[in-house]
């Protein structure tokens, strides 16, 4: 798993200095890796290091450039990204390479309610109706970090970013759309 490197600024080094102080007198023992986290960001401003990284992968998200014009669909991509999906068209595995991740992302995107903020229950079991290997908490992550959803920063709300999909998404859901009609007519 790759490391994400976060930039850590305080806008005032004296007021961080007190806070650190504060937090580290009060406990008995030597805080652990991620209780001392916790403490660096809320010396900060922060809620604690959750709220500190998806504010900072927000800002990250915002500075980058826009995209070049789309490319023709890579169809390629797509029938090995079809082979991940069962005939009902649901993800029977995580794909080991970015790009089907992403793409596989995308699929379930297409298929989860625009327009509409509901709560992490009732997104778990719209990710489950459309996986099989048992993991909805690691799609919803990667749908937030793709910036395919957006969720509140206690996690408790999820909501479709909408935004233009990869040409490659059309020409997938119309595989799955065939792979399923092949299977429900009898030879």
């Amino acid at each position: 798993m790759t490391r994400t490197v976060l930039a850590y600024e305080a806008p005032d080094i004296s007021a961080l200095a007190r806070t650190l102080r504060s937090q580290l007198t009060e406990r008995d023992k030597v805080p652990g890796h991620v209780e001392l986290l916790n403490i660096l960001a809320r010396a900060a401003g922060f809620r604690n290091f959750q709220h500190l990284r998806a504010e900072t992968q927000a800002r990250s998200r915002a500075d980058e450039p826009a995209p070049p014009p789309a490319a023709p669909a890579d169809h390629a991509r797509c029938e090995k990204a079809l082979r991940l999906f069962d005939v009902e068209g649901g993800l029977t595995r995580w794909p080991k390479k970015r790009n089907q991740q992403v793409l596989c992302l995308w699929v379930l995107w297409s298929r989860l309610p625009a327009a509409e903020t509901f709560p992490e229950r009732r997104m778990n079991e719209l990710l489950n109706l459309h996986h099989g290997f048992g993991d909805h908490a690691l799609l919803r992550r990667e749908l937030v970090e793709l910036g395919l959803f957006r969720r509140t920063p206690d996690g408790r709300e999820y909501s479709r970013v909408e935004q233009a999909p990869p040409p490659e998404l059309g020409v997938l859901l119309a595989l799955l759309r065939g792979k399923a009609k092949t299977t429900a007519t009898p030879s």
